[in-house]
């Protein structure tokens, strides 16, 4: 899906940002218009990566079930992985957020921020008589912003979670067991810009001004 004035596609700028915190390898878990963006990014040579693909399997559905997939089939390695959701746009400290899940030992980290600005305006009311209107306030909750750190003992829980055919999907299945075993699941807190594209109205509201001042400059994409 192409974004901004320069319209590149937001996986560019997911993998321009990996990129530009070191991490020079990568697996897109793909479906749908799979070949469409394989045929575009290549081996990612033209970013300076080296990517490779993995494909939607009828028996691993679900962010659990592509991710299980990918690491039985040999496609991740059996270390530390990012996992980062593709419809994320963001200028998170990769970096540090890893340093962070390393310096705590965590089994997985997910990136929070720690506010949420609702897309809507919000009324107090007092029996049937508005008495307080807020537009799209922002309000006093911890919300996962689809990036997060699993050890390779988060994604072989996967395999016990897994039964064919049946989704399984990370945030849904994976963390809530993860916290329900007491396994060390951490909340890296970030006050970095994020917008979820996640759907059409949010990807016709994204304002091409926000790009330009936050990731344009910063991921080279003006320069392409």
């Amino acid at each position: 899906m192409p974004i901004g004035r320069l319209q590149k596609p937001i996986l560019e700028y997911v993998l321009r940002l990996l990129k530009y915190h070191g991490i020079e390898s990568a697996t897109l878990l793909v479906g749908y218009k799979a070949e469409q963006i394989i045929n575009y990014f290549g081996d990612g040579s033209s970013l300076g990566m080296d990517i490779n693909y993995s494909k939607d399997h009828p028996d691993y559905p679900g962010t659990g079930g592509a991710l299980l997939y990918s690491y039985l089939a040999g496609l991740l390695p059996d270390s530390t992985l990012l996992v980062y959701y593709a419809d994320i746009l963001s200028d998170i400290d990769l970096r540090e957020m890893l340093r962070f899940h390393w310096e705590r030992e965590a089994i997985a980290t997910l990136a929070v921020a720690p506010s949420y600005r609702v897309p809507v305006g919000v009324v107090k009311l007092e029996g049937d008589s508005i008495v307080e209107v807020e537009e799209k306030p922002c309000i006093d909750i911890k919300v996962g912003i689809g990036i997060m750190v699993l050890e390779e003992e988060a994604v072989e829980l996967l395999g016990e979670l897994h039964i064919p055919g049946r989704e399984l999907d990370i945030m849904t299945h994976l963390f809530p067991e993860m916290v329900r075993r007491g396994m060390s699941v951490k909340a890296y807190l970030t006050k970095a810009f994020w917008y979820d594209v996640g759907s059409i109205e949010k990807y016709e509201k994204l304002d091409p001004r926000i790009l330009e001042e936050r990731l344009d400059k910063m991921l080279g994409i003006a320069q392409r």
